[in-house]
């Protein structure tokens, strides 16, 4: 003969009560974190292209929006480590999805001025000075950790703190201008 089970009201009102428990439970946890979830979560982006190692594209809502990464100044293309900088930038980045964050500017270019993430975690604007392939542009960034990453580079001969004497991007920029040319209007 087989076992059949029996019927018991208060096993029953048990399981009941303890599903319910859960469940109540499980809203509450979802409507306590629900704004933390939501508000943590970052949109992500394809870079499409690299400019310069400070300047990318992304593909955002179908649109290609340029970036321009924030706190720091990369060397000029023509200017030394300017294409290691680029080259550093592309292999971090190029082909994947990064974040930017949920909150950003624009410059008087129109560029878009973010952190750029990479689904690791790993900041690609900070790497660059860790990495010595970028100077704190302190100017328009206040963030101390640039500061310290850059000191960081300089004490350890990074990328272009090896130089003896590099010349900042900003300086780069003033002296490769083209003097003011001087016109003859003479008759002839």
């Amino acid at each position: 003969m087989g076992y059949l089970p029996v019927y018991n009201p208060e096993i029953f009102k048990l399981t009941i009560s303890s599903s319910n428990s859960i469940s109540i439970m499980s809203k509450t946890l979802l409507f306590l974190f629900f704004p933390l979830i939501l508000f943590s979560q970052h949109l992500t982006y394809k870079v499409i292209k690299i400019k310069d190692g400070d300047t990318v594209c992304i593909l955002m809502n179908g649109k290609e929006e340029v970036i321009r990464l924030a706190h720091i100044d990369c060397p000029e293309k023509k200017q030394p480590f300017g294409t290691k900088a680029k080259q550093f930038v592309s292999d971090l980045c190029f082909g994947k999805y990064v974040s930017i964050g949920n909150s950003f500017k624009r410059d008087r270019n129109g560029r878009i001025l973010a952190e750029i993430v990479l689904s690791n975690g790993i900041n690609v604007n900070k790497e660059l000075v860790k990495n010595g392939l970028a100077w704190h542009f302190k100017k328009y960034s206040k963030d101390n950790s640039y500061a310290k990453l850059e000191t960081e580079a300089r004490i350890k001969k990074a990328g272009l703190w090896k130089d003896r004497d590099p010349i900042a991007p900003w300086n780069w920029r003033k002296l490769s201008k083209p003097a003011s040319r001087q016109y003859s209007y003479s008759a002839y």
